[in-house]
């Protein structure tokens, strides 16, 4: 497996941010994790698909992994604009992007807004709408031990804040993503919607998602679920 140029942190909009770089290969990719997750999680399945023709990127978002939290963390504006800064400032010039779940949201919502600095895009388990019928309780949040105890070793904050980021994504995800059909529209570079054939959320809503990207093809994956990756 292709080993990392760099781990460190970048700051970018006057924030800290750990970000990851590996070899170059080929053209510019970046890796998006999802949601309550972050880049070490899924870089090892992904990364060896990729490692090899292209030059891949990934950085933890806000209030994600190795990288602290800030205002307006966790909202879909607030993370593409994140993308968008970490593009310009890192890389400097378009790209291919991978995202899984929130990370797949992102990657749609930056090529919509951002058509120039998005090349391709391949959304794993993505959901351009909250109103998706999500099959997991948003009301109720817990963290565990082992959450915890990894939440302090990597970010090196109070365990207490990870309740807190927690019942924020929790209560975003209640209302965002709100992207509608007519945008999907819009999206003017290839698009891959890889989906499980068991989601949090219902088949007809990706179907409707890969329908409405003008250059979309689509890929369900017999008996997995949304971890994909």
């Amino acid at each position: 497996m292709s080993k990392p140029v760099y781990r460190k942190y970048i700051k970018i909009g006057g924030h800290q941010i750990w970000s990851v770089k590996w070899q170059k290969n080929g053209e510019p990719v970046v890796l998006l994790h999802g949601g309550l997750s972050h880049t070490a999680k899924w870089e090892k399945k992904i990364l060896p698909a990729v490692a090899a023709t292209h030059e891949p990127f990934a950085y933890d978002r806000t209030a994600h992994g190795y990288t602290k939290v800030r205002p307006g963390y966790m909202h879909f504006d607030f993370q593409v604009k994140e993308l968008v800064a970490f593009i310009k400032t890192v890389i400097k010039k378009p790209v291919h992007i991978i995202g899984w779940s929130d990370g797949g949201n992102i990657g749609l919502l930056a090529a919509i807004k951002y058509p120039k600095l998005v090349k391709s895009l391949v959304a794993i388990g993505a959901n351009y709408t909250y109103d998706a019928g999500l099959s997991f309780d948003l009301d109720n949040v817990e963290v565990s031990p082992e959450e915890s105890a990894n939440f302090v070793r990597m970010s090196k904050q109070d365990p207490k804040l990870l309740l807190e980021i927690k019942k924020k994504a929790f209560k975003v995800w209640q209302t965002e993503p709100k992207i509608r059909l007519s945008q999907l529209k819009r999206i003017k570079c290839p698009v891959l919607i890889l989906a499980a054939d068991d989601e949090p959320f219902t088949s007809q809503m990706t179907f409707k998602m890969y329908e409405g990207i003008p250059n979309g093809r689509l890929a369900v994956i017999p008996g997995a679920s949304h971890n994909l990756v």
